[in-house]
């Protein structure tokens, strides 16, 4: 057997496959040639993108050679979601989309090397199609009756699903045979959400090209509760810091589950097989200490914000509770921290006592006075005394920054404006 695929089978990343046993047999011959594509239906890819970009990256250090595709044809329409049809954005909005979706995704592989990675967009095989050669040379190839059949479809029956999202899957298939007749593509890997449109254009090639070629689908990540993976309170969890601060992303990392953890390092981490059952077995005898959060934490950090913003993330968060000096760190560190906290951004200035409810570290003006007066409160990470103090701009950190704390662990802040 492979041992790549025996790799991905024990990280849990194989869900599905084309003939496990032909797609072996055709990476053992390889190097092979394989695309994974990312639609811009928003302005950033997210946790659940991440699989798959660590997934070409596993595959190119194995040697082959990946295609990594931005879907400016495919992300004007967007892939049939089960919840209603999805909001048609401009062409404008998801050109802009493309260009800062392909700097994310360059990020994760290599484009030096005998095996050096591709960029390419569908919109340059589909926007000058017509309509007429869209129906008969690709359309002419997909029975309708199967079409139907398939899940997200047969969900939306009911519920009402347009043309133009029932035959996304066209487009998708379209691009694979695309990529087989111009590189010679002959492996696909996505979601196992995706693994229709994966075998629609293994279909597809096999009945318009006679070639054969080859899909495998990685498994959607749940939480222990069985919900998705990369969902918090204030929404997803983005791959660009300007909407997911590495301060927020390091945090989302850190605060899994001790039953998820070790799930969660096979997938997003690169350690060893060695190195992970040791950290396994630390979580099962020690788990307070939560050393597998913090590999898992660092690691994926490391790999998507780089070294400096896991360091400086990691600074933050001691610095927030009383461990390290807040005015070490930068401005936009600090920003990121509060916007995550909820702090909110004011004009006016504050007594301390009016900052402490307004940033909700305490219920009430009468609450934050009494904390004051039992020595429990904090600015700054210095013991506030008096209840009338106030925050004039000297006091704050960059002349912008008030971290609030309660206790030990009650943090908020204030931004001034």
């Amino acid at each position: 057997m492979n041992a790549l695929l025996d790799d991905l089978r024990w990280r849990g990343l194989i869900a599905h496959s084309t003939d496990p046993d032909a797609l072996a047999a055709h990476l053992d011959a390889g190097p092979v040639k394989f695309y994974v594509g990312f639609d811009p239906t928003a302005q950033s890819v997210h946790t659940g993108n991440l699989v798959q970009l660590l997934l070409a990256k596993r595959l190119q250090d194995a040697g082959h050679q990946p295609y990594m595709l931005v879907g400016g044809a495919t992300g004007l329409i967007g892939d049939p979601k089960e919840s209603g049809e999805r909001i048609m954005n401009s062409v404008e909005t998801v050109a802009g989309w493309v260009e800062r979706i392909r700097g994310q995704v360059e990020r994760f592989v290599s484009f030096d090397g005998p095996n050096a990675a591709t960029m390419v967009n569908n919109y340059d095989w589909t926007a000058e199609m017509s309509v007429l050669d869209f129906l008969r040379d690709v359309g002419k190839h997909f029975p309708v009756n199967r079409m139907l059949a398939r899940d997200v479809v047969a969900r939306r029956l009911e519920s009402g699903i347009s043309y133009t999202e029932f035959s996304y899957v066209l487009l998708q298939s379209m691009d694979f045979r695309e990529l087989f007749r111009r590189h010679g593509v002959t492996l696909q890997t996505g979601g196992s959400d995706q693994w229709g449109n994966l075998t629609a254009g293994v279909e597809l090639i096999r009945r318009s090209d006679q070639g054969r070629v080859h899909a495998m689908a990685t498994p959607l990540l749940t939480k222990a509760d069985g919900t998705k993976f990369g969902k918090t309170e204030a929404g997803t969890v983005w791959l660009d810091g300007s909407l997911t601060s590495p301060y927020a992303f390091h945090q989302f990392f850190l605060n899994a589950e001790d039953a998820k953890v070790i799930d969660y390092l096979k997938v997003f981490s690169f350690r060893s097989r060695e190195e992970i059952e040791d950290l396994e077995r630390a979580t099962a005898e020690t788990p307070h200490l939560r050393v597998a959060q913090r590999a898992l934490a660092d690691d994926v950090t490391d790999l998507v914000h780089g070294a400096a913003e896991r360091e400086a993330a990691v600074a933050a968060a001691a610095a927030l509770f009383g461990r390290g000096r807040l005015d070490e760190l930068a401005p936009e560190v600090l920003d990121g921290v509060l916007r995550e906290v909820g702090a909110p951004t004011v004009t006016d200035q504050l007594t301390v006592v009016d900052a402490m409810a307004l940033s909700g570290v305490v219920d009430s003006k009468g609450a934050a006075r009494r904390a004051i007066t039992e020595g429990g409160a904090y600015l700054n990470n210095e013991k506030v005394t008096d209840p009338d103090l106030v925050l004039t701009p000297d006091r704050l950190i960059h002349g912008r920054f008030a971290v609030l704390r309660r206790g030990r662990r009650t943090v908020g802040g204030i931004v001034a404006g």
